[in-house]
């Protein structure tokens, strides 16, 4: 089955629907199916506008576990992404997509800049290796897969075993369990004003 998302029509850097915000799904091959289709539709729902990010162009590999899954359509690659132009950014797991992300110079730099900006960035799983190598979680409070925790607590920040975790405009949960309460969190915090509008 090829499961895919459809790009978007509307002008990068502009809202989808009135009060809509543009949100980037971060991930390559290998991602937990689960944890890019659960926020994607929990924020579609919501009238967000949101576009899957990826290093490569074309599709991009779910899996079930350990188990392929579909195949999902890449609206934008890293190289043409910029942060400016999206309001927050959700940071599926799955280890190998997580394992690989991290090592990519530009999605370092866009995860940065969303930090930097003060817009939500909101991670499940395996997904904060990539905020890991991306210097950003140091005096952070977080949770993650249990098996991230010595990574964490290495990299200076504090871990938490809780189903979410918020910490200023970071929103953090452990597995695909924990979806609902972690996509409660993204809306709440986007609802809240917790991004700001992105800019053209």
């Amino acid at each position: 089955m090829a499961s895919s998302s459809t790009p978007s029509s509307s002008t990068p850097g502009t809202s989808s629907q009135s009060g809509g915000r543009r949100i980037a799904l971060l991930v390559t091959d290998g991602f937990e199916q689960a944890e890019l289709t659960g926020p994607r539709d929990a924020l579609k729902g919501a009238g967000h506008d949101v576009q899957i990010i990826a290093p490569q162009p074309g599709q991009v590999q779910g899996f079930n576990h350990v188990d392929k899954a579909d195949r999902f359509d890449v609206d934008q690659t890293l190289a043409d992404a910029s942060p400016d132009a999206f309001d927050a950014v959700v940071l599926p797991g799955g280890v190998v997509n997580a394992d690989d992300l991290r090592t990519h110079e530009k999605a370092r730099a866009f995860v940065q800049a969303i930090d930097r900006a003060g817009k939500p960035v909101a991670v499940i799983c395996h997904g904060a290796w990539l905020l890991i190598d991306a210097g950003l979680v140091k005096g952070k409070t977080l949770t993650s897969w249990p098996s991230l925790a010595t990574d964490l607590r290495n990299a200076g920040a504090q871990w938490v075993d809780r189903p979410v975790q918020v910490e200023g405009q970071w929103i953090s949960s452990r597995k695909p369990d924990d979806i609902p309460q972690f996509n409660e969190q993204i809306l709440k915090m986007l609802q809240q004003g917790g991004a700001t509008a992105a800019r053209g």
